[in-house]
């Protein structure tokens, strides 16, 4: 098989195509001829050794996959075989052929494109998880999503839609007609204007009741202070890392040093909660996520759930891929395909 490794921390020239032998499914596994793998942004802070949670480089990184199961494992019915599924992978899905766990694999809506399908695991279930299941936003609440345009920006977009919220989003002003077609109801261009300011003056100055908010370090001070009383702020990265110039670990430092410290009573006393979301840390949670992906599929049955692919590369262009992203000219999501 083809994997793409990371072999050092550094720019996308550190992402090469390498052979491996094809990998066997042990029991309760499947195996997974890949048609397509997700790209999220915690593959390129991986990259810059900016990540926490992944492995020790050398190594392949990748959350997600879609594509056709050739071979089960032990434990598993062997009526998998031959389905198109979507799956998630605990690393090493930047390849063409995975072996996963048979509870992180479901059926690929027969609706979605493989490249379609592979951009829902990460992006969509962060994005439930944020809005339905931590955030509890209900119809007629306002939701402010940082980088509306992100893959976690447009799912979440699609969520509050179906939810019936007022959806306020950052970003810049080039996607703001994508965005605007897709439901957001006010766009706020960050890059030009102070977002804060522009959330007070679309709320009259009450705030609103739920943030979502990638950016971390002081950035997460600003969202908490934009909040209604009764509001939620969601934080799920720390993207602003990936921009400072500072090397390695000391750009984590920087973000580290500006993030704010909740107090308990000053929330109670603010009527304001906060909470943070990692996907990547519920792989003991196979039961509730295979609710939420269920609940997501059913929305792509009806409708609803639209993942959006910004554009594909081949596999051997990982780097190109990665540098694509970095320059912040995705809109949605970016696709390794086979």
């Amino acid at each position: 098989m083809k994997q793409v490794w990371t072999v050092a921390r550094g720019g996308p020239e550190n992402l090469q195509l390498r052979e491996a032998p094809d990998p066997r499914p042990q029991a309760k596994e499947l195996r997974i001829r890949v048609r397509a793998s997700g790209i999220n942004f915690a593959d390129v802070l991986a990259r810059k050794g900016l990540y926490p949670d992944a492995p020790k480089l050398p190594a392949v990184v990748g959350y997600e996959v879609s594509g056709v199961v050739d071979a089960v494992g032990p434990e598993v019915e062997t009526g998998w075989i031959g389905k198109e599924v979507f799956a998630l992978t605990r690393f090493l899905g930047y390849a063409d052929t995975v072996v996963v766990p048979q509870v992180q694999a479901f059926e690929k809506p027969a609706g979605l494109s493989f490249e379609q399908a592979a951009a829902i695991p990460v992006n969509y279930l962060t994005a439930w998880q944020l809005l339905v299941v931590m955030g509890a936003l209900k119809p007629g609440e306002t939701v402010l999503i940082h980088n509306a345009g992100s893959g976690v920006g447009l799912a979440a977009l699609d969520i509050a839609r179906h939810i019936g919220a007022t959806i306020y989003g950052t970003a810049s002003a080039g996607k703001h007609p994508f965005l605007k077609q897709r439901g957001l109801h006010e766009a706020i261009d960050y890059t030009k204007l102070d977002w804060t300011r522009e959330v007070a003056k679309l709320t009259q100055g009450r705030g609103v009741e739920l943030i979502i908010d990638p950016l971390g370090g002081s950035e997460w001070k600003k969202s908490y202070r934009a909040l209604r009383h009764t509001g939620r702020l969601g934080m799920f990265g720390v993207s602003t890392a990936a921009d400072s110039r500072l090397p390695g670990p000391l750009r984590l430092l920087k973000v580290g040093l500006g993030m704010p410290w909740f107090n308990p009573v000053a929330l109670m006393n603010a009527n304001r909660s906060v909470f943070g979301v990692n996907l990547g840390h519920l792989w003991h949670e196979a039961a509730k996520v295979e609710a939420w992906t269920k609940a997501l599929v059913d929305g792509v049955n009806a409708g609803w759930v639209r993942p959006h692919v910004d554009r594909t590369f081949p596999l051997a262009q990982a780097g190109e891929a990665h540098a694509y992203i970095e320059a912040r000219r995705s809109t949605g999501k970016v696709v390794l395909v086979i």
